[in-house]
């Protein structure tokens, strides 16, 4: 199934929508069943939503954060999705810090995956699940000729040993697992992406094209990163 394609002007225009947008959704979750599960993405688009998340007050008690993937640095390294998200909106927020769920992938690929599946064992299936796509169609760190997790009988958690980009060991939920989720959004910007997201809408066996929503997967971009005819 295609998912929607949803084009901005640029990526302030597609932040300011896209905040509005998870907001309307976590008030959503959170009338029909208390709680709010949200999947977090890193990148440099992601993290003016999550500023703008700031600016907006967004989250309570109510909210649950968990992560896509994660570097296996130490903790407190800026280039961890986790301190990067931190700094630019949860610190402050209201949103308690035992709902806040690094990925503790300062415990190395293999002992953090287990962990993190552990910590995901009953919990629901996500509300939304924010990724970003990569100039070779990857997302979170499923990369091409890897191991994506697709199978329903695959683990939640994936330990990726040799990633074609530093660092070479990360942590990421599987294809499997995030596609157990209400929404899949997608945030790419930039003309550096026009490419992959070419060879997405042509039907190319990419990492990005086997996640999808239950409800809905949609592509949030921008115009720089557009390809033709979408």
């Amino acid at each position: 199934m295609q998912p929607e394609w949803r084009v901005f002007a640029d990526a302030d225009a597609l932040v300011e929508r896209l905040a509005a947008a998870l907001c309307a959704e976590a008030r959503a979750a959170i009338a029909a069943r208390g709680a709010f599960h949200l999947v977090l993405a890193g990148g440099t688009t992601p993290l003016a939503l999550y500023r703008a998340l700031a600016d907006r007050h967004a989250g309570d008690a109510r909210w649950h954060v968990w992560y896509g993937d994660e570097r296996c640095l130490p903790a407190d390294r800026p280039e961890r999705n986790s301190v990067m998200v931190e700094v630019a909106w949860l610190a402050a927020s209201r949103i308690p810090r035992e709902n806040r769920r690094p990925i503790p992938a300062e415990r190395g690929a293999q002992a953090a995956a287990a962990l993190y599946g552990d910590s995901l064992k009953g919990v629901p299936d996500f509300d939304v699940v924010l990724l970003g796509m990569g100039e070779d169609g990857h997302t979170a760190s499923l990369f091409p000729g890897h191991d994506w997790g697709m199978a329903p009988d695959d683990p939640d958690v994936l330990a990726v040993q040799v990633a074609p980009k530093p660092p070479p060991e990360r942590v990421s939920l599987s294809a499997v697992r995030l596609s157990r989720s209400q929404r899949v959004w997608f945030v790419v910007t930039g003309s550096g992406k026009r490419d992959a997201l070419a060879r997405w809408k042509g039907g190319a066996g990419l990492p990005v094209s086997v996640v999808q929503g239950k409800q809905e997967t949609v592509v949030w971009l921008d115009v720089a990163a557009q390809p033709a005819d979408t």
